[in-house]
């Protein structure tokens, strides 16, 4: 399952994150029922300290290159310092192409 995949990668690249979670979309956009191309990303970890907002993006696609490049279309990604977080993911706006 993609979604295991991106949650294992996440955790061994932060394995001491304060919060860590991927959430599957795909539900919310005009794919096939069952589908695992939309996911959103949250991160809060002290390592993306001094990285810039591209930054920790550029790491992040780098990280799931694989997963990219089989099938996963959209990454709506939310990636925090513990001293950043608000203590909540942000929600994502509705698809334009929705069902």
């Amino acid at each position: 399952m993609m979604q295991e995949k991106i949650e294992q990668k996440l955790a061994e690249r932060f394995p001491d994150a304060l919060s860590r979670t991927v959430e599957n979309e795909s539900h919310g956009h005009r794919v096939p029922q069952g589908s695992e191309t939309h996911f959103k990303v949250c991160v809060v970890d002290a390592t993306l300290a001094g990285l810039s907002r591209v930054q920790r993006h550029q790491l992040i696609y780098q990280l799931l290159g694989e997963e990219l490049s089989q099938g996963v279309h959209a990454l709506a990604l939310h990636l925090y310092t513990p001293g950043e977080w608000q203590g909540q993911v942000p929600q994502s706006p509705d698809c334009q192409h929705a069902r």
